[in-house]
């Protein structure tokens, strides 16, 4: 945005600068002058928009890639957790099941 303000400030210097004289070809000049300017801030301000519209489609579709890769995780995480739960419980069956084979052969 500043560049923009410092764009026209130039533009308005460089117009105000140019010391108008009697002839009907200087108001002229000047009238072209702020026109093709008018045209160009104009096609300026469309691009401005266009980027934009650029800009937020590109940061929904990092917004969305990251609300799938964080799902993700959390699903393995949960996994993790799981598989923990599982783990846990197979070193209890072993142990029982060990136990149990300690015990059959005592008794034999």
């Amino acid at each position: 945005m500043d560049y923009v303000l410092n764009t026209l400030d130039f533009i308005c210097s460089l117009a105000l600068s140019n010391k108008p004289s009697m002839e009907a070809n200087s108001e002229g000049k000047g009238e072209k002058f702020f026109k093709e300017f008018g045209k160009k801030f104009d096609q300026f301000l469309i691009e401005l928009k266009d980027a934009g519209a650029r800009a937020e489609v590109d940061m929904q579709k990092k917004y969305e890639e990251l609300k799938v890769a964080a799902e993700k995780i959390k699903k393995e995480a949960e996994n993790k957790e799981r598989w923990k739960e599982v783990e846990t419980s197979l070193k209890k069956a072993g142990e029982e099941l060990n136990n149990a084979v300690k015990s059959a052969f005592k008794k034999s």
